[in-house]
């Protein structure tokens, strides 16, 4: 870390704390340009001769006993909030915001040093380039709500020193909206993203890397939103314009190609979704590798294309391939991982393996509420998916309980039109027929199908998969023609999209 920060090419913004990390880290090693090994382990050497520091050889790190922390913490000259913020500082400057396996596995070994760093500090004692740095950190790590006190502050420091129009204040707006979308504030992602792509464009230019990358990111804030024909044209229009400037095989190309496949996939265009997916993952394995967390989000799309296909064998293996990989990188309970997990436990209850997803989805579940909270939308999603299978084992009042629950909280959440909140309506209005609640699913099986309409399309396969619960319903109402009426329509929409 120390070399790391010693051959850092970064500059701080404060002269001050500039010359203290550079009078530091002279003393540990650094020499002008360069970094001497010698110099470092000779004081390594003298605190190890007073106990003061061990060598981890397994995992080849320096350790501070916990009593020896305390005790320097206690006696040493300096104040500790000083301290920390140097420390920090140098945390902060030992890594580049790039973005290779050994990146990401090298800024998640940083987080324990950072957390303890950073206790009696608050986001304005941080400078904003080390606070840009700390945030990634966080938000690698799924600790979003540190990640956006940072980035807040960030941003609000560059509108006041470097102006509202300054690339830098830019890219802290869109760091920001990035972590409201990953808490599922979208709205607030929406407006943020629109100001700053609406700056970028005037500043930059329409056809500028960082005007693209805007673009995409407000392009995948329209996606969470259930808004796919928004999202499709902007990221077509990010796709070509990349691939112009960048060319086919630049990573940001394959990300907007990858973007634009997961909204044919959500269109129920899964012959295209998976056309551009393979193209897509592959390319990133040649370039990024095979565990970097890019090619793992493209591999774990694939699979969802593929359990929409029925190829559930295919789906399975990768995606088992894809949780155990996000496990390493990014560890257990981060939100990306149980994304992983939640999609295994789908395909698991579609193979009829009903334990096995019920044990995936319970675990997946209580993770998100302590990693994202209790009405987060994938939370909503965790439990939206637990309900399914106990609806699958039968086991109605459970999934009604959590269906209930589940449809109030996305209402609230995402809107009564959103399509997550449609899917857990069409859930409910099937477990209601189960339970012999005929009049009740038919009321919500009608209603959630006219809104399917209308938000998905006469053609989607959730309109579809609607419509065919609901001439369930009308036969064991006895209602013969109407069932036959609607069966033949759906049968007439499921041709159409048989070359889908």
């Amino acid at each position: 870390m120390f070399k790391k920060a010693a051959l850092s090419q970064l500059n701080l913004e404060d002269s001050e704390l500039q010359d203290e990390v550079t009078k530091l880290l002279d003393q540990l090693g650094k020499q002008h340009s360069g970094w001497s090994s010698w110099t470092f382990q000779k004081v390594i050497m003298h605190l190890g001769s007073h106990s003061l520091i061990e060598y981890d050889h397994q995992n080849q790190t320096y350790g501070v006993h916990p009593l020896v922390q305390h005790w320097s913490g206690t006696t040493i000259e300096r104040n500790r909030h000083d301290v920390q913020k140097l420390i920090l500082t140098i945390i902060g400057l030992s890594f580049s915001l790039t973005y290779t396996n050994e990146d990401y596995k090298y800024r998640r070994k940083l987080l324990k040093h950072m957390t303890d760093s950073i206790t009696s500090l608050q986001p304005e004692d941080i400078n904003p380039l080390i606070g840009v740095h700390i945030a990634q950190i966080y938000f690698e790590n799924g600790r979003l709500k540190y990640a956006e006190a940072l980035e807040l502050m960030v941003m609000e420091k560059r509108k006041r020193v470097l102006g509202d129009d300054h690339p830098y204040t830019l890219t802290s707006m869109d760091s920001l909206a990035g972590t409201y979308r990953q808490q599922g504030r979208w709205g607030e992602a929406e407006a943020l993203y629109l100001v700053a792509l609406e700056k970028r464009k005037l500043v930059l230019g329409d056809g500028h890397p960082d005007t693209l990358e805007g673009m995409g990111n407000l392009a995948s804030t329209y996606w969470c939103q259930g808004r796919w024909s928004d999202a499709e044209a902007l990221h077509l229009v990010v796709l070509e314009k990349r691939k112009l400037v960048l060319g086919d095989d630049h990573p940001d190309t394959l990300t907007s190609m990858a973007n634009l496949a997961t909204t044919y996939l959500y269109q129920g265009r899964w012959k295209e979704a998976e056309g551009l997916q393979l193209v897509a993952m592959e390319n990133m394995r040649r370039l990024l590798g095979d565990d970097h967390p890019d090619t793992l989000w493209s591999t774990g799309n694939l699979a969802y294309t593929y359990r929409k296909r029925g190829r559930l064998d295919d789906a399975k293996a990768l995606e088992l391939v894809v949780l155990e990989k996000s496990k390493r990188l990014l560890g257990d309970d981060h939100p990306q991982t149980l994304i992983y997990m939640g999609n295994l436990a789908s395909t698991c209850r579609e193979q009829g393996r009903l334990g096995d997803a019920e044990a995936l989805e319970v675990l997946a579940l209580e993770k998100s509420k302590r990693v994202l909270g209790d009405d987060h939308p994938r939370t909503l999603r965790a439990m939206s998916r637990l309900a399914i299978t106990y609806w699958k084992q039968g086991r109605w009042n459970d999934a009604e309980v959590l269906q209930v629950v589940t449809m109030e909280k996305t209402k609230r959440a995402l809107g009564d039109d959103h399509p997550q909140t449609l899917e857990n309506i069409a859930n409910l209005a099937n477990t209601y027929r189960d339970q012999g609640r005929l009049e009740d699913a038919e009321a919500l099986g009608a209603d959630v199908i006219e809104k399917m309409k209308r938000v998905l399309g006469d053609g989607h396969p959730d309109t579809l998969k609607s419509m065919s619960s609901l001439v369930a319903t009308y036969r064991d109402l006895g209602r013969v023609d109407d069932a036959e009426v609607l069966e033949a329509m759906v049968e007439e929409h499921r041709k159409r999209l048989e070359d889908f």
